[in-house]
């Protein structure tokens, strides 16, 4: 498990960092353009082509391909595996190719077409600006993936790092033309998403080829990829359903009110940090253990890999929810409330913030769960379950976004995701009863009260702030600063005398890591 933990670790840090990154890019592009309307048709903009990149490169792709991977890894070592590899890159790219340069030549005569209002107009630009991000970025994660299956986790960690220096640096050049239009610093925006998912696909691939692989063009219908494709097909509509709703949801957003769009974006993105840093780098390095125990039918082994998993991540995501709601505020205004972003912005963000929080630890357990029934060959439950909840999505979604704006929208997510997971474990359990989350249930008491007594002091601190004269901007440094480290240190301290489960895994790794740097200074 110390292992496990090591390649956790490595993953988390530089998602950590790729994530730091990221929120330095949202606060730098919310300080260059606020939330109005060119923010808000970007973020629209860029959605679309993430929806096909998540559609065609990280989920069913790679949930049909790692198996096949893996099977081939065993059967016929590097060369199968590298050829197999080769077969489906070249596919990747012709179809993305194809669906690039067919999406372009649809969203050039968006002119054509009379829209009440002309925001959707400048929607339709940008996105013709930056569907070529798909095409490089889908690619990207197949390479990905197969440096995961090879037990190389850094360089498909690293990946969005390209992304965000790119974005943040086309961001610095865009505000150093001082006499430009908005929309002219929006195109250095859009540049930089394009240079960054160059560099997204080109580091695996040289990765790669260090393991060996030798890439070349290879359109043969063979064996294994008329089985991934048959893998993928439900799968596809599975993470299809999911990818549309949040994109419907953004639509409505957009049309909504506003500045609802790019407040919905970044409230999101801020919900995602600690399911980057922590739930995916989990999924990440136990999905192949888990796609191997299943090829073996080692299902004793599997459980015991999935349940550690779920532990970790509910152990990090529970008490990040807690945190995130509780400071949603000074979280906001801290890192937001600059240049173009102003206090009436803040307002409007922070309770989405927190209400997106509530849904996060949920998220981060059906990101493990996905996986593993992916890795048992059933696409076909995941694509049932996302049916249901992605029409709980929108009837919550149509029946409160009148009433309560924005706020519905992310209660009707919040709820459709709870949905999805509990119907998610208990599929998984009548599938492979080993799977079982009750033995879980002793550690997440655990955690929720320890959960509960560090909210009551970081509530206790934040509230006490003011009346200690540390108000404003100096109050929220001090909340991010004192108070969020202040509640760690009271969450770890209580997990750690409650002596929660896998406590000692943890420990193995702490020592084995001490005596790495000891040797080191020796």
């Amino acid at each position: 498990m110390s292992k496990k933990l090591q390649n956790i670790g490595i993953v988390s840090l530089l998602t950590i960092a790729s994530r730091v990154l990221g929120l330095a890019r949202d606060t730098f592009s919310a300080a260059v353009f606020g939330l109005g309307g060119l923010q808000d048709a970007f973020v629209t903009a860029f959605s679309l082509p993430n929806l096909f990149r998540r559609l065609l490169g990280e989920g069913a792709l790679t949930a049909a391909f790692v198996p096949k991977l893996q099977e081939e890894l065993a059967a016929r070592q590097k060369p199968g595996a590298f050829a197999l590899l080769s077969n489906i890159t070249t596919w990747l790219a012709a179809v993305t190719f194809g669906l690039v340069a067919l999406a372009m030549l649809a969203l050039s005569q968006s002119q054509q077409f009379a829209f009440e209002n002309h925001d959707w107009h400048l929607v339709a630009h940008l996105s013709l600006v930056l569907f070529p991000y798909l095409a490089f970025v889908c690619v990207a994660a197949v390479l990905g993936a197969a440096l995961n299956v090879l037990g190389r986790f850094t360089e498909p960690a690293l990946s969005p790092i390209w992304l965000n220096v790119a974005m943040i640096g086309s961001l610095v050049l865009a505000v150093a033309q001082t006499d430009a239009s908005d929309l002219a610093r929006m195109h250095w925006l859009c540049a930089g998403v394009l240079i960054g998912g160059f560099f997204q696909m080109a580091v695996p691939a040289w990765a790669l080829m260090r393991e060996g692989w030798r890439p070349r063009l290879d359109l043969r219908r063979t064996a294994a990829v008329n089985e991934i494709a048959a893998l993928m097909a439900p799968s596809l509509f599975g993470v299809a359903i999911y990818q549309i709703n949040i994109y419907v949801s953004r639509l409505i957003a957009f049309s909504l009110e506003r500045s609802a769009a790019s407040a919905l974006f970044f409230a999101n993105r801020l919900m995602e940090l600690p399911i980057g840093v922590f739930a995916i780098a989990v999924a990440t390095v136990i999905y192949p253990l888990l796609a191997r125990h299943a090829v073996a039918r080692d299902f004793a082994a599997m459980a015991a890999d999935y349940r550690k998993g779920l532990r970790l991540i509910l152990v990090i995501n529970i008490p990040a929810a807690a945190g995130l709601a509780v400071l949603s505020e000074p979280i906001v205004r801290l890192l937001f409330e600059r240049g173009e972003f102003s206090a009436s912005q803040t307002s409007l963000m922070a309770p989405l913030l927190a209400l997106f929080a509530l849904g996060m630890p949920f998220f981060s357990m059906t990101t493990l769960t996905i996986r593993s029934f992916y890795a048992l060959r059933d696409t076909r439950t995941p694509v049932k379950i996302a049916a249901i909840s992605f029409v709980i999505n929108l009837v919550l979604t149509l029946a409160l976004k009148d009433q309560l704006g924005a706020r519905g929208l992310v209660i009707a997510s919040t709820v459709a995701i709870v949905v999805q997971t509990v119907m998610l474990q208990y599929a998984l359990v009548r599938r492979r009863p080993e799977m079982a989350f009750a033995s879980l249930w002793r550690s997440v008491g655990q955690v929720l009260l320890a959960t509960v007594v560090m909210s009551a002091a970081v509530a206790g601190g934040w509230w006490a702030l003011p009346r200690l004269g540390l108000a404003g901007r100096i109050g929220d440094v001090v909340t991010l600063f004192g108070l969020i480290p202040v509640g760690v240190v009271v969450y770890a301290g209580l997990l750690w005398a409650l002596r929660v489960e896998g406590r000692d895994d943890l420990e193995a790794l702490f020592v084995r890591l001490r005596g790495r740097f000891g040797g080191a200074k020796g």
